[in-house]
C-alpha cells in the first residue's frame, strides 16, 4: 500500500480542502445548531451541495450518479469531510450501506431507480435489521412475510433503527420461510417508510436524544420488485450490506478521532491542575501518547483494508477490525477528556460537550455489530480460528 498521494490523489485532496473552506456554514454545529428544528432540511441541502459538487458517491458508477472514481478518493473524502468538521451527508445509512448492497446485489431497476436520490440526499434510508429478541444473534429474527399476488405482507417489529423517523426507505429482513434453517428462509426487502401500516417510535437515549428508533409493522406490502437478491437468500446479501457498514466509513471514522484527539490535547493544555496544567501531569501526558498511538494503529490498519477493498470491490471481514478497535479507542479518549476536567466533568455543558459526547459513545461498542460478535468474526474469519461453539 503506497501511503503517500498519487499525483491525482493529491490533486483532488487540495480541490475538496478548498472547496470545504469556502463552502461548510458558520456556525453550524454551535450548541444553538442542535436544537434546530429544522435540521434534517438543513442537512439535506448540504447533502445536494455535496453531490453537485462532486464529492457524493466518488467510488459509484457514472451512470448512477456516482463519480465512477477509484475507491481511495472516497477515502480522501471522508478524511477531509472529519478533518473539516462538515456537516455530515443526511443518508449515511443509504450511501454507507443500502446503496454498496444494491449496486452489489440489486436488479437494474433497482440502481435506476434509487440509487442517484441516495447520493442527492432526495431519499433517506434506515436500517431494518435488529429485532426486540434479535440483536446479536440477528439470524433468529421473527418478522414474517408472506406472499401476496406479486409481492409480499410483512409483520413485525424492528429496533434500534437509526433515522427511521425522519427515512423514506429501509433495508429490511424479514423470514420468508418460517420452517428454514436459522440462517435460511430470510429475504431482504426494499421497503417503503411511507406505506401503509408502518409506524415509527423514537427511543430516547441517555444524551437527550431520540437517533434511534422503533419500527413497527403491521401487514405492510412490499412488492416483489424490491427484493434484492433471491428470496431466502437473504442473509448473504445482510453479510454483504454488515461488511459495507463496518468497511466503508472507516476513514470518517478515523477523521472523527483526529478531531477528537486535537481537541483533548487542547483541553490538557488549558485545564489546570495541581499549580499547574493537566499537560503537566506525566501520567496524562503517557495516556494522550497511548490514545495516539491507537489512532495511528487504526489509521494504518484502515490502508490495509483500502488495499483489500480497491482490490475486490467489497470490504472483507477485517472491517471488524476497524470498527472494534475505533469504537473502544473512542470511548477511552472520551473518558480520559472527563478525567481531565476533574469535577467539571460533574457538570452539564451543553449538546456538544465532551460529557455528552461521552455518554453517546456507551453505544459504539453496541451498535454496527457489539465488541463481543466482532471479536468472534476476527477470530473466525480474519484469523481462522475454530468456532467457540
Amino acid at each position: 500500500m503506497e501511503l503517500r498521494d498519487s499525483p491525482a490523489e493529491r490533486e483532488f485532496r487540495e480541490g475538496l480542502k478548498a472547496w470545504l473552506s469556502e463552502n461548510i456554514p458558520r456556525g453550524w454545529n454551535t450548541p444553538e445548531w442542535k436544537e434546530r428544528e429544522d435540521r434534517v432540511a438543513f442537512l439535506k441541502e448540504w447533502t445536494a451541495k455535496l453531490h453537485e459538487a462532486g464529492y457524493s458517491g466518488l467510488a459509484w458508477p457514472k451512470e448512477y450518479g456516482g463519480a465512477g472514481a477509484p475507491v481511495s478518493f472516497q477515502a480522501i473524502a471522508y478524511e477531509e469531510l472529519a478533518r473539516a468538521d462538515a456537516p455530515e451527508h443526511v443518508g449515511l445509512i443509504g450511501i454507507g450501506m443500502a446503496g454498496p448492497t444494491i449496486i452489489a446485489a440489486g436488479t437494474e431497476e433497482q440502481k435506476s431507480k434509487y440509487l442517484a436520490k441516495i447520493l442527492s440526499g432526495e431519499e433517506v434510508w434506515c436500517q431494518g435489521f435488529s429485532e426486540p429478541g434479535s440483536g446479536s444473534d440477528l439470524a433468529s429474527l421473527q418478522t414474517r412475510a408472506v406472499p401476496d399476488g406479486d409481492g409480499y405482507r410483512i409483520t413485525g417489529q424492528k429496533v434500534w433503527s437509526s433515522f427511521a423517523h425522519f427515512a423514506d426507505r429501509c433495508i429490511l429482513l424479514a423470514r420468508t420461510d418460517p420452517d428454514a434453517p436459522k440462517h435460511q428462509g430470510i429475504t431482504f426487502f426494499l421497503l417503503d417508510m411511507h406505506a401503509d401500516g408502518v409506524e415509527t417510535r423514537p427511543l430516547r437515549q441517555i444524551t437527550g436524544e431520540a437517533e434511534f428508533n422503533e419500527i413497527f409493522l403491521d401487514d405492510v406490502f412490499v412488492p416483489g420488485e424490491d427484493i434484492v437478491g433471491e428470496v431466502g437468500n437473504g442473509w448473504q446479501v445482510a453479510i454483504t450490506t454488515l461488511m459495507f457498514e463496518r468497511g466503508s466509513s472507516t476513514f470518517l471514522l478515523i477523521g472523527y478521532l483526529d478531531s477528537a484527539f486535537r481537541g483533548l490535547v487542547k483541553l490538557a493544555r488549558e485545564t489546570p491542575r495541581n499549580g499547574g496544567l493537566a499537560v503537566d501531569d506525566p501520567r496524562v501526558r503517557d495516556r494522550i501518547a497511548r490514545a495516539h498511538a491507537d489512532i495511528q494503529a487504526l489509521r494504518f490498519t484502515n490502508y490495509r483494508a483500502l488495499s483489500t477493498l480497491m482490490k475486490t470491490g467489497i470490504p472483507g471481514p477485517e472491517g471488524s477490525i476497524a470498527k472494534l478497535h475505533w469504537s473502544e479507542t473512542h470511548q477511552r479518549l472520551r473518558h480520559l477528556a472527563l478525567e481531565i476536567l476533574g469535577p467539571e466533568a460533574a457538570l452539564d455543558q451543553g449538546p456538544q460537550s465532551w460529557q455528552i459526547r461521552q455518554l453517546r459513545t456507551r453505544g459504539n461498542t453496541i451498535e454496527a455489530g457489539t465488541s463481543e460478535i466482532l471479536r468472534n468474526i476476527v477470530a473466525e474469519r480474519v484469523l481462522g480460528l475454530p468456532k467457540s461453539r
